[in-house]
């Protein structure tokens, strides 16, 4: 059964690790739940300033948490009824926007460049508003009711894939 600490008493050979009880001369002091524990270096692996380096520096546990994250805020979304905010703007009965890949502002301003075009040459070209270009290359096509035609006229005019297949 493990023990807390109570602060007193240094750490020496004899004693005992305060959360397995496991005998050894190596303790060491470590932070656990906001305590300050001797442990043996087995337990030393609980050591809250170890777990917060550790965790933010590793990329699959940032991943975890943010796909908690989003999965939590579906959830609160299902639950008050109205996911309306996630597509706002955007006008889904006349010109539906697809769904984009993921990097398609930066795929529409390499593309724009690499055929020599400034924004405004190309939204006269297709003629389509400058602005829906930018928000486009900004990656907020939802948030600017940018229409479908808009993307399409893009991906051929540019032959760029911005929409998903």
């Amino acid at each position: 059964m493990a023990k807390y600490s109570t602060g007193s008493g240094g750490s020496g050979a004899g004693e005992s690790c305060e959360l397995c009880g496991a005998s050894d001369a190596d303790l060491r002091t470590v932070n656990v739940a906001g305590a300050q524990l001797e442990v043996c270096p087995d337990c030393a692996e609980h050591d809250d300033t170890a777990k917060t380096t550790s965790a933010s520096d590793d990329p699959d546990e940032r991943e975890r948490r943010k796909r908690a994250a989003q999965n939590t805020a579906r959830m609160h979304d299902a639950q008050q009824g109205d996911a309306s905010h996630w597509e706002s703007g955007a006008d889904y009965e006349d010109d539906q926007l697809p769904y984009l890949v993921k990097d398609y502002g930066e795929r529409l301003t390499q593309a724009r460049q690499d055929a020599g075009l400034q924004r405004g040459e190309l939204a006269e070209e297709l003629g389509v508003d400058e602005a829906d270009l930018l928000a486009l290359e900004q990656g907020r096509a939802t948030q600017a009711n940018v229409g479908g035609s808009v993307v399409a006229a893009v991906e051929e005019y540019l032959d760029v894939e911005l929409a998903e297949a």
